[in-house]
């Protein structure tokens, strides 16, 4: 088939209506809550705007620069190298929320460990495409390629923010498993997580508390229940068509942090069943266009990019979703276009104009 002209419109579509869909939530989610912080409804808007606009510059950027140029490895390992940096250097500074998770330059704040997703992505889609043939080589292939994962998890569960790291174990493990990984063998990575899991969820009172909360929140609905409660309250309470924008009532300090981790409860509120369901429709259109373009590259290193790339997005959607159901405990996952969050957003955004390049090469 010969190369395309053009980037996928679906894909590239997809992602700017998720934006706005994103931008037009974050207002009506925070607007109460900013003027009552900080004296202007508009203050998350204008951030999360701004965040936007240079999330798109990076997405055109990306989208004309051809992702061959990515594979080299003074690229590769400097962007491997730098995240690893980063994510050591947030421990030598200050708290925020009591968490190591932020750099903080004056205003302006950005969260490390969103960049180790596409470091992970772009080392895995280097070292695998040239380890297709020996992919179940212990020695050579596994431990080299999982071992920077590793590492990442290792200083992201540290900050602490498991949430981020399952979701970098997720796209690893995708990768594997696209690059012919014997099932036999993430098996075994499977089995060999479940002990720190153990330790890191129930030996760890928050986290067991989420767990309790998610098994039966009503056991506790004050307490440990009271996210998950709010949650459900407002995705009831949207019915079919919803109360409308800006008519929510869960996120007038009920529902925590409406505007990031339940950003999606107060669409469910406002727009009801049929909102919900556009927006889960757009990320199964993200994930059908993704994966196409990474079935039909006949690259290895551009069909492992794209791959990577359609995974880290819709897993994240996945798990945030699920959490708002209350499908899964609550864990610190954004949902990826919507969620307030820079740093969250500008990356998101950069990762899509790769992938849209790769659609534009692809064989």
């Amino acid at each position: 088939m010969a190369k395309r002209i053009s980037a996928d419109h679906w894909l590239f579509t997809v992602a700017l209506v998720l934006v706005f869909i994103g931008l037009v939530m974050v207002f009506s989610a925070s607007a109460v809550m900013a003027k009552e912080r900080y004296g202007s409804a508009y203050t998350f808007l204008f951030r999360q705007l701004a965040w936007a606009v240079g999330g798109i510059v990076a997405l055109v950027v990306g989208m004309k620069t051809d992702y061959r140029h990515y594979k080299h490895p003074a690229v590769v390992f400097s962007l491997l190298g730098v995240t690893m940096l980063m994510l050591i250097s947030v421990f030598f500074l200050d708290r925020a929320h009591n968490t190591h998770r932020w750099i903080h330059w004056g205003t302006f704040s950005f969260q490390p460990s969103e960049m180790a997703k596409p470091a992970l992505i772009l080392f895995l889609a280097y070292f695998l495409s040239n380890r297709t043939q020996s992919m179940d080589d212990f020695r050579q292939t596994i431990m080299p390629a999982v071992l920077p994962t590793l590492i990442f998890l290792v200083l992201i569960v540290f900050q602490p923010d498991l949430g981020t790291a399952i979701a970098c174990a997720a796209i690893t493990a995708c990768l594997l498993f696209i690059a012919g990984l014997n099932l036999r063998y993430l098996g075994y990575l499977a089995l060999g997580s479940l002990l720190p899991l153990y330790f890191l969820i129930f030996h760890v009172a928050y986290r067991r508390a989420r767990i309790l909360a998610f098994l039966d929140p009503y056991s506790d609905p004050q307490g440990r229940g009271f996210h998950i409660i709010q949650s459900l309250i407002a995705v009831s309470t949207g019915g079919l068509t919803g109360l409308g924008l800006m008519e929510g009532k869960q996120k007038l300090f009920y529902l925590p942090e409406p505007h990031t981790d339940f950003v999606f409860a107060v669409t469910a509120e406002e727009f009801g069943l049929l909102g919900s369901i556009i927006v889960v429709t757009l990320f199964a259109i993200f994930l059908w266009r993704g994966m196409r373009t990474a079935l039909q590259t006949q690259d290895l290193f551009g069909r492992f990019l794209a791959a990577g790339i359609t995974c880290m997005v819709v897993v994240q959607a996945f798990i945030n979703i699920s959490v708002v159901l209350g499908l899964m405990p609550t864990k610190g996952i954004p949902l990826p276009f919507v969620s307030y969050g820079g740093s969250s957003l500008f990356v998101t955004l950069a990762c899509v104009g790769v992938l849209l390049n790769v659609t534009k090469q692809a064989d």
